[in-house]
């Protein structure tokens, strides 16, 4: 498959260079968001969450559909009367369980085994500590002497973690540095953060905010407000959205932002 021929693929790879490779995923067009790698039975597969299809896949590397989870009817908060299910992102136990953020419907985090089976939930709707607003991203922190569930609860502007079994940690709040979490990677002593309100932080292990980059809030204004089209008004070395981010193997990150038109920005380490 060569770039002409992409237009519908919604997952494109590219190699360590920036070369592309090979694209695919035209089910996931317009609906793909969350999107996690892990080995299985000695395979690397792929999870997507999509947002347009409200459901969970996990697919090879090359998109063969290996299985599919929609609605959650065996959540007993779902199973009542319908209530949205947006899943935005997944996260990976070490023990194979895995974590759905249900970000963008109803403001739940389901847990499931790995095999697929639900487990039960972690946390709930609401804005107390152990409660969730958009909780969007995830991810599971192995660090430390316990592995440890970290959710980016973006609608309450803040970081809460878990145990992995659901128990609540601790609530992280900086309303000054730490504004709209998204998502989360760590390389080291290091986590990123990329952070809808136009910056991307570094944290520490005790998830405080050492640094903030390019932080652009002053130039761009208030979040929705500032989703241009043309990229002759991106302010040059500033982040708009920041949606999600990654640490490369040299330490340098790659930053996807929110954005009609799209932007990938490459932070080199220095």
């Amino acid at each position: 498959m060569n770039k002409s021929s992409m237009r519908g693929e919604a997952v494109v790879v590219y190699d360590s260079s920036g070369r592309f490779i090979r694209a695919f995923g035209e089910e996931f067009r317009g609906g793909a968001h969350g999107l996690g790698v892990r080995r299985e039975k000695g395979a690397e597969v792929l999870y997507h969450c999509d947002i347009n299809q409200c459901k969970m896949m996990k697919t090879t590397l090359n998109g063969e559909r290996l299985w599919a989870h929609g609605y959650p009817r065996e959540d007993p908060a779902y199973a009542g009367r319908p209530i949205d299910f947006v899943p935005t992102n997944v996260a990976f136990a070490p023990n194979g369980d895995f974590y759905v953020s249900d970000g963008y419907g109803s403001h739940h985090l389901l847990r499931f085994s790995s095999d697929g089976k639900f487990l039960g939930e972690v946390g709930r709707p609401g804005h107390g500590d152990g409660e969730f607003d958009t909780p969007h991203g995830l991810f599971v922190d192995t660090r430390g002497w316990d592995a440890i569930l970290v959710v980016a609860d973006r609608g309450n502007r803040r970081v809460q973690t878990f145990s992995l079994d659901g128990s609540h940690l601790r609530t992280i709040k900086d309303d000054s540095r730490l504004r709209m979490p998204c998502h989360f990677h760590t390389q080291g002593d290091w986590m990123v953060c990329p952070d809808l309100d136009s910056q991307v932080c570094i944290l520490d292990r005790e998830y405080n905010v050492v640094t903030q980059l390019g932080d652009g809030r002053a130039s761009n204004g208030e979040v929705g407000s500032r989703r241009r089209q043309s990229r002759s008004e991106f302010t040059p070395g500033q982040f708009i959205t920041p949606h999600a981010a990654i640490f490369l193997h040299g330490g340098d990150i790659l930053v996807a932002e929110w954005l009609p038109i799209g932007r990938i920005t490459l932070l080199r380490r220095v």
